[in-house]
C-alpha cells in the first residue's frame, strides 16, 4: 500500500531542480563579483589537470620510450604557446563558462550548426566520461599495486573501479554543492608530495654517475644524431596529449571565479582577468611537473616496468615514491593519488552536468528530465560502468580515447578563436591562432592515425548522442515549444475587439501580401466553412526563422493592410507551434475558445511531416490540432481547428 505514495516522492526527488518552463531559456544569474579567489578555483580545475600526473608519465614512457623527456618538452611548448593563448582568448569570448562550443554555435546556424555542436558534444562526452573511468581505473591501479594490498586486491580491478565510480555517482545524487574547499586540500597535498618525489628523483639522476650517461648512449644508439631525435620527438609528441587536459574545465569553472566589485554580467572584466591567471598558473605548474616527471621516470625506471602488468604501469611516480622514499611515504603518496584521481571524476561529472543540459533539452533532443541533475548522474554513471567493463579497467587502453576527446576540444577552441579574431579584424592574432590551429589539427590527426580506437570510441559517443537526440526530437515533435507569448498594442486591440463575438483566425501563408491575396482568402474561408459575412476574420501569418531551434519566445505584432485586413504576424521556428501557442494565449486572456481556419496542404502526408520536422512547415492544420491536443487534454477547453 505504501508503494504508490513512495513513487511520487521518488520522482520529485529525482526531478528536483528542473526550472520553470518560462525560465528554461535563461541561465541562472550570478553576481559577477561573487565567487572564490582564482587560485582556489584553480584547484578545482586541478582535480582534472594535475591528477593526470598519476598516469601521464607512464603513458608517455610507453608512447615515446627514451625520447619521452624531449617529446614532453615539445608538449610543454605547445601548452604554453598554443593551448594557453587559445583558452585565454576563449575566456574573453565566453566569460560565463560556455566555452568554445558556444563560440562555434554562434558562428553556425540551422541544422548544420546543431549537428556540428552534437558532434563536439560527442567528443566532449568522450573526454569527460573517459576522465571518470580512466581516473578511477588509475586510482585502482595505485590501490592494487600498493605492496601492502597487492595480494588481497589483485584480480579485482574492474570491481574496485566500478565501486569507485558508484561512490562518485552517490556523491552527486546526494548533492554536490561546494567542492572547492576539498579540492584545495587534495591538490595542495598532492602537488607537495609530487614535488618531494621529483626532487628526490632529480637528486638520484644528478648523483647517479651512470644514469644520464646510460640514457644518452641509449638515445644515440637508437636514434643517431640530435636532429633525428628532435624530428622523431616532433612526430611522437601527439601520443603525450593527455598532458593537455584541463583547459576546457578551466573555462567551465569561470563562474566560480571572483571578479571585481565593479563587474557586471555584461562586462565581468575582473572574472576574465582572474581566469587568465588561473589558466596561466596551472599551465606553468603543470609544465614544470611534466618535464620533471618525464625525466625522472624515463631515467630511473626500467622500461619493462612500464609495460602492462609491470609495477610502474599507470603509476610511474608512485613506483619511484616506494623505491626511493620507503613504504610509508609511498603509501601516503598512494592514498593522496587515489583520492585526487577519484575526485578528478567529480570535475568531469560537473562538466558533463554543465554541458549536456545546456544544449540537448534546448534543441529538443533530450527529454525534460535531462535538465535535472540526479537522472543525468544516473545515466552518466551507468555509461561509465559500461566503458569500464568494455576496457576492463585498463588505463593504457583508455588513453587513446581520452587523448582524442581532449585534442578535438582544444582544436575546436583554436578554430573558434581564429574565427573570432578574424571577425574582429585582428590580422596578427588571426595569423597566430591560425598557426596554432594548424598545429592542433596535425596533433589530432597524428593521434587518430596512431590510435584510431580513440576516434572510434568518440564516434560511438557521437552516434549515441545523435541517435538519442533524433528519437527525442521525434518523441517531442508535437510538444508545445513556446515558453512565452507577448502581443504588441495593435495585436492586443485586435483580440480585444473580437473577444465580444466569436474569435476567428485565418492561417495564411504570406505570398504577395496584396489586397487580392487577402480578398480571395476571405472569400474561400467563408465559402468553405459557412462563416457569416458579419463575423470578423483576423489573419495570422508565421515566418519561419531557424527551424532547427526547439523552444522560443513568441512576439506577435498587429498591422492593418490595405485599409481593411487585420493581420497578426509572428516569427517562430515552426508554424504549427506558433499558431497553437497564440490560440491558447488568446483563450487564457479572453476566456473564449478561438477558432482557426486552414486550407488542406497538397502532397504526400509523410513528405509534409518531414517538411514540418526539418523545416517547421508542411501539413500545418493536423499538426496544429495535435499540438493543441497534447497541450490541452480537456476537449471542452481546446481551441477549435477547421480545415477545408
Amino acid at each position: 500500500m505504501a508503494t504508490p505514495a513512495r513513487t511520487p516522492r521518488l520522482r520529485a526527488w529525482l526531478l528536483e531542480g528542473i526550472p520553470d518552463r518560462a525560465k528554461q531559456q535563461q541561465p541562472p544569474v550570478v553576481a559577477a563579483h561573487e565567487g572564490r579567489s582564482w587560485w582556489r578555483v584553480m584547484c578545482l580545475t586541478g582535480l582534472d589537470y594535475f591528477s593526470t600526473l598519476g598516469y601521464q608519465p607512464g603513458i608517455a614512457a610507453l608512447a615515446a620510450g627514451l625520447l619521452s623527456p624531449l617529446a614532453t618538452v615539445v608538449l610543454v611548448l605547445l601548452t604554453l604557446f598554443g593551448a594557453l593563448p587559445v583558452y585565454r582568448r576563449v575566456a574573453e569570448e565566453s566569460p560565463h563558462g560556455e566555452g568554445s562550443i558556444a563560440m562555434l554555435e554562434r558562428l553556425l546556424s540551422f541544422w548544420k550548426g546543431k549537428l556540428f555542436v552534437l558532434t563536439l558534444l560527442g567528443f566532449a562526452a568522450t573526454d569527460f566520461l573517459i576522465t571518470i573511468t580512466l581516473s578511477a581505473a588509475d586510482a585502482t591501479a595505485h590501490l592494487v599495486e600498493n605492496p601492502h594490498l597487492t595480494s588481497a586486491l589483485h584480480g579485482h580491478e574492474v570491481l574496485i573501479t566500478l565501486i569507485l565510480i558508484a561512490l562518485l555517482g552517490t556523491v552527486f545524487l546526494k548533492g554536490f554543492s561546494e567542492a572547492i574547499g576539498l579540492a584545495v586540500v587534495l591538490v595542495g597535498v598532492y602537488l607537495a608530495l609530487n614535488a618531494v618525489v621529483m626532487v628526490t628523483g632529480v637528486w638520484q639522476v644528478v648523483t647517479g654517475p651512470q644514469v644520464v650517461t646510460d640514457w644518452s648512449q641509449a638515445l644515440t644508439t637508437q636514434h643517431g644524431n640530435v636532429f633525428m631525435m628532435i624530428a622523431i620527438a616532433l612526430l611522437v609528441f601527439p601520443k603525450l596529449a593527455l598532458g593537455l587536459s584541463g583547459f576546457e574545465t578551466g573555462v567551465a569553472v569561470m563562474p566560480h571565479v571572483k571578479g571585481d566589485p565593479g563587474d557586471t554580467e555584461e562586462d565581468p572584466a575582473g572574472r576574465v582577468r582572474g581566469t587568465k591567471k588561473l589558466l596561466t598558473t596551472a599551465a606553468v605548474i603543470m609544465s614544470v611537473f611534466l618535464i620533471c616527471s618525464s625525466l625522472v621516470t624515463t631515467l630511473l625506471i626500467p622500461p619493462d616496468a612500464f609495460k602492462a602488468g609491470g609495477p610502474a604501469n599507470g603509476r610511474a611516480l608512485a613506483y619511484l615514491a616506494h623505491e626511493y622514499l620507503g613504504s610509508v611515504f609511498g603509501t601516503v603518496y598512494d592514498v593522496s593519488t587515489i583520492l585526487i584521481l577519484w575526485f578528478a571524476g567529480s570535475s568531469a561529472m560537473a562538466g558533463l552536468l554543465n554541458l549536456m543540459p545546456r544544449y540537448l533539452p534546448r534543441y529538443g533532443m533530450a527529454p525534460h528530465w535531462a535538465r535535472a541533475v540526479r537522472p543525468m548522474v544516473i545515466v552518466f554513471t551507468l555509461v561509465a560502468f559500461l566503458v569500464t567493463w568494455i576496457f576492463d579497467a585498463d588505463v593504457d587502453a583508455q588513453g587513446g580515447a581520452y587523448a582524442t576527446g581532449v585534442l578535438v576540444l582544444i582544436t575546436s577552441a583554436a578554430v573558434a578563436v581564429t574565427l573570432a579574431a578574424r571577425r574582429a579584424g585582428e590580422r596578427g592574432w588571426t595569423a597566430g591562432f591560425g598557426v596554432i590551429s594548424a598545429v592542433f589539427v596535425y596533433t589530432t590527426a597524428a593521434n587518430v592515425v596512431e590510435r584510431p580506437d580513440g576516434v572510434k570510441i568518440g564516434a560511438c559517443f557521437i552516434a549515441g548522442i545523435m541517435g538519442l537526440s533524433l528519437l527525442s526530437r521525434l518523441a517531442r515533435v508535437f510538444e508545445l515549444r513556446v515558453t512565452h507569448v507577448e502581443l504588441d498594442d495593435m495585436a492586443r486591440r485586435f483580440v480585444r475587439d473580437t473577444a465580444s463575438r466569436t474569435i476567428r483566425f485565418v492561417a495564411n501563408e504570406p505570398d504577395r501580401r496584396d489586397a487580392a491575396e487577402y480578398r480571395e482568402k476571405v472569400h474561400q474561408i467563408r465559402a468553405d466553412n459557412d462563416v457569416p459575412a458579419s463575423d470578423d476574420l483576423v489573419f495570422v501569418e508565421v515566418t519561419v526563422l531557424d527551424p532547427s531551434e526547439f523552444e522560443s519566445n513568441l512576439r506577435v505584432r498587429g498591422e492593418v493592410l490595405h485599409g481593411r485586413y487585420r493581420v497578426l504576424t509572428m516569427e517562430s521556428p515552426t508554424v504549427p507551434n506558433a499558431l497553437a501557442a497564440l490560440l491558447l494565449h488568446v483563450r487564457d486572456t479572453t476566456g473564449r475558445r478561438p477558432h482557426i481556419y486552414f486550407e488542406w496542404t497538397e502532397g504526400n502526408p509523410m513528405a509534409n511531416f518531414l517538411r514540418f520536422f526539418l523545416f517547421g512547415q508542411g501539413e500545418v492544420a493536423p499538426v496544429t490540432r495535435e499540438v493543441l491536443r497534447e497541450a490541452e487534454p480537456d476537449r471542452s477547453r481546446r481551441p477549435h481547428v477547421h480545415a477545408g
